[in-house]
């Protein structure tokens, strides 16, 4: 199996390397894909949101067939939807992946590829009005969507939560369950200050308590 996960100019560090530490668990622990590909459009370091530099494996012209296509966000997919290069890769590659996830505001690449039409879908809650201006799409307040193929997170950190539903549902509970005890992905339960009850705040923060 083969999960590529697509990186561009300031991406959001988080949005990546979150799911890439679960699938890279899955598959050194528990016999999950072959290979996970960094995948950018040439081979020169790409520099993050937060300036992290990286590496990419593969370029576009590059990447094999993919079972399973992840494709982050941060201010970057700003630019990048008028990318023809970018939105074609993830057009191509959706054809023949199993699966296809967003994290964060790369949903918006993934409707520009056309892949949300008729579909349901959330991003970081800052872009969640921006979502709803496309008709087509039916915008959900919740941690991560799965409708069909195509799983979408809402921002940054919620990606590990999408990646190891998505894991579970490829495999079981109890691989799933390995994987975020090895991980000890257990968040810490307590909100920090007011922000989360400010306007504009989550939805489904204010109804969880979480």
């Amino acid at each position: 199996m083969n999960f590529g996960i697509l990186i561009f100019p300031d991406v959001e560090e988080l949005d990546f390397v979150g799911p890439w530490e679960m699938v890279g668990i899955w598959s050194d622990r528990e016999k999950g894909p072959d290979n996970c590909f960094i995948i950018a459009q040439n081979k020169e370091p790409v520099t993050c949101s937060k300036g992290l530099k990286v590496l990419p494996d593969v370029t576009l012209d590059e990447c094999p067939e993919l079972d399973f296509l992840l494709v982050p966000g941060g201010r970057g997919t700003r630019k990048e939807v008028d990318n023809p290069q970018i939105i074609g890769f993830i057009r191509e590659k959706a054809e023949k992946a199993k699966t296809v996830l967003s994290v964060c505001t790369g949903s918006f690449l993934l409707q520009r590829a056309g892949l949300l039409s008729g579909k349901k879908a959330t991003t970081h809650w800052g872009s969640l009005d921006r979502l709803r201006e496309f008709e087509d799409v039916e915008v959900i307040e919740e941690r991560f969507t799965r409708d069909g193929r195509i799983w979408t997170a809402a921002g940054i950190s919620a990606g590990i939560d999408m990646v190891l539903s998505f894991i579970a549902s490829i495999t079981d509970d109890q691989v799933a369950g390995r994987i975020q005890l090895y991980a000890e992905y257990y968040p810490y339960q307590k909100l920090y200050g007011d922000a989360h009850k400010e306007e504009g705040a989550p939805g489904y923060i204010k109804q969880r308590g979480i």
